[in-house]
């Protein structure tokens, strides 16, 4: 079971983000592998502090873990530190670490921003919409698109850039009031990354990349809901040099069903009735997920009456088990008669049989509007 994110931290569940902040920097500086020099654990732990992070430190991302924790990530939906390198960690978030380890904060052992090695840039992310049925949404489903991404043309190489010396970044004084002050920036020649390309293949770019279409394989999770966003790693366009590739963003969109509404893990279903059938009782086949179920209703079955298939909605995002299935009963009067069915309902009015006797267990409407929501 993956550690939960405020405890890897060492923060509460209230923190801000200051404090999400500072509780990182000082879990990255206790586990950096500068500091920790061929120590596995270490390493692994400054990636789960790197992962927490990325998470907790996006207002959206936190809600959502906040509200369904890991499983909200899952099939792609977060970046699972044991995937992330050293670059990207580097990467994102490099000026957390100050100037604790050399003013960089990276390491020459994984091409940091420290230690003399090179800047990584990071190609641009891909955004595509991916649509599901309700049966898709209620068990997962992995779904294969087609995705034009750009990577590096074959054939191409680069060099050193000769602006920055391979830093990626050039300094730069200026003379101040308050003295001379030095300043960082990216090196415009060659974007950052220390590299500037050398031999270009005829269907490559200015940066050496070309447009390829590739399959893409993309893991859902059961139980997400229109508006969530999954993340692909290294799936979007590719960056010239020894850049790493950015991501592929999945928004998901949920297709409406016919008869079966969704509200959280749970499903409701309209069932019409005839009032002979309300009366005598008889059973009828309704809509579920993954296929039709037959129920049973007893005779004298009341209009309003909510009955619950336990286990037949949604699974949750969470892993907290499986929705319900809320049949709403509903009885249909008919608003014409014929002059026979007429004469009986005018022989029943005033018949004890047909008086309303509700009992103490049949339940008023915002008794099971109460209910719906328990």
């Amino acid at each position: 079971m993956k550690e939960d994110y405020y405890e890897l931290l060492g923060i509460s569940k209230n923190a801000t983000a200051a404090e999400i902040k500072k509780g990182y920097r000082k879990k990255a500086i206790e586990y950096h592998p500068d500091k920790n020099p061929g120590d596995a654990k270490a390493e692994e732990m400054f990636k789960k502090a790197a992962e927490a992070y990325e998470i907790l430190s996006d207002p959206n991302k936190k809600a959502r873990y906040d509200q369904y924790g890991h499983a909200a990530f899952e099939g792609g939906g977060g970046f699972n530190g044991g995937g992330m390198n050293m670059d990207d960690i580097f990467s994102q978030f490099g000026d957390i670490f100050g100037s604790a380890f050399g003013g960089g904060g990276g390491f020459s052992g994984f091409g940091g921003f420290g230690g003399g090695g090179q800047r990584r840039v990071k190609g641009s992310n891909l955004r595509i919409r991916v649509k599901l049925t309700l049966d898709e949404v209620a068990n997962g489903v992995e779904k294969k698109v087609k995705v034009r991404r750009k990577i590096k043309a074959d054939g191409v190489t680069y060099k050193t850039c000769t602006t920055c010396n391979g830093a990626g970044q050039v300094t730069k004084i200026t003379n101040t009031i308050l003295g001379r002050m030095q300043t960082a920036a990216a090196c415009s020649t060659c974007g950052g990354s220390g590299q500037i390309l050398d031999k270009r293949p005829s269907d490559a770019d200015a940066h050496g990349l070309k447009v390829a279409e590739e399959t893409v394989s993309i893991k859902i999770p059961a139980g997400v809901e229109e508006g969530m966003q999954l993340k692909v790693s290294n799936k979007g366009n590719e960056a010239p040099g020894n850049g790493i590739p950015g991501d592929l963003l999945v928004a998901i969109e949920t297709v409406e069903h016919d008869s079966l509404k969704r509200e959280g893990d749970n499903l409701h279903y309209d069932l019409y009735v005839s009032i002979s059938e309300a009366v005598l009782g008889t059973s009828k086949e309704i809509d579920a997920v993954g296929g039709k179920v037959r129920i049973k209703l007893e005779p004298g079955i009341q209009s309003g009456k909510i009955l619950r298939l336990r286990g037949k909605g949604i699974s949750s995002l969470n892993g907290y088990g499986t929705g319900d299935l809320l049949v709403h009963v509903n009885v249909w009067t008919p608003k014409e008669l014929n002059k026979e069915q007429k004469d009986f309902f005018e022989r029943m009015q005033g018949n004890d049989n047909f008086e309303p006797k509700p009992e103490k267990s049949d339940k008023s409407f915002f008794e099971k509007v109460k209910d719906m929501f328990s």
